[in-house]
């Protein structure tokens, strides 16, 4: 009933009672968070591994990245393929909903990052240009009016996400790839894992860099998130299989 290869990614729908998860063996599986029995049989259709997964706001709908170059969307409730969305032309590396729902993010290894209209498929801006190496995280604002990127290229980078427009230079500190990226529940800040071993936060408003990097880790940090309302707020996990919580003074409280 399980996956046959290594799982790359999951996700909680929006009221708990479900589980999301991806694999290299190119599914998708769904799982009741109370029993942990499958829901329905593997949802299939992707040609290569599938990189990244989300629930949108409403819980109603799945997007997925892949790296044969396509993201694709599917109802959460009938395990239905919707619509791929096709342009990019490298393997995609993750997407993500608007706030609202209504868009699609997505970042890949062809440098660009693309937003979409999540019910229609349509590209909504010329592709957002100007990393010079792959797009690891793409993630929209909590208001939905910028987006934030993380790339290979060392560099931070924040967008207009009406127009598609680069508001500021890019934000530059960290001295290897940018590999996740996130705001905070308010969007006053933003905060960045690379594989140089650090987490940096910086003031989404001006882009300052708050306060020197944060680390603890002994490798590369490949994922982070903020927790809203908890004692911890920083959420990030290593290579080397570590994970650790930050509070509000970005001290570590666990472990």
């Amino acid at each position: 009933m399980g996956h046959r290869r290594e799982v790359s990614c999951v996700a909680f729908s929006p009221d708990g009672k479900c589980i999301v998860s991806a694999s290299h063996d190119k599914t998708i599986r769904l799982w009741d968070a109370e029993t942990g029995d499958l829901m329905r049989p593997p949802l299939e259709g992707h040609e290569d591994l599938v990189k990244s997964v989300a629930f949108s706001p409403d819980g109603k709908w799945i997007v997925l990245a892949s790296s044969d170059k396509t993201i694709r969307v599917w109802d959460a409730k009938t395990g239905d393929l919707l619509r791929p969305l096709e342009g990019h032309e490298n393997p995609v590396t993750l997407a993500a909903f608007s706030p609202d729902g209504k868009r699609i993010v997505s970042a890949s290894f062809d440098h660009t990052i693309r937003v979409w209209d999540a019910k229609t498929g349509d590209l909504l801006l010329q592709p957002l240009e100007g990393h010079n190496n792959w797009v690891n995280s793409v993630v929209f604002s909590p208001d939905g009016k910028r987006i934030v990127s993380g790339s290979g290229d060392k560099t931070l980078r924040l967008w207009d996400a009406e127009t598609g427009d680069l508001l500021r230079p890019p934000l530059k500190g960290h001295e290897d790839c940018v590999k996740s990226v996130a705001f905070s529940p308010d969007g006053k800040h933003i905060v960045s894992a690379s594989s140089d071993g650090t987490i940096r936060l910086w003031d989404a408003e001006t882009e300052d860099l708050l306060r020197p990097s944060l680390e603890g880790h002994e490798d590369s940090v490949n994922l982070l998130g903020f927790l809203p309302d908890a004692r911890c707020t920083i959420a990030s996990a290593s290579e080397g299989k570590a994970i650790q919580l930050r509070n509000h003074d970005t001290e570590v409280c666990f472990p």
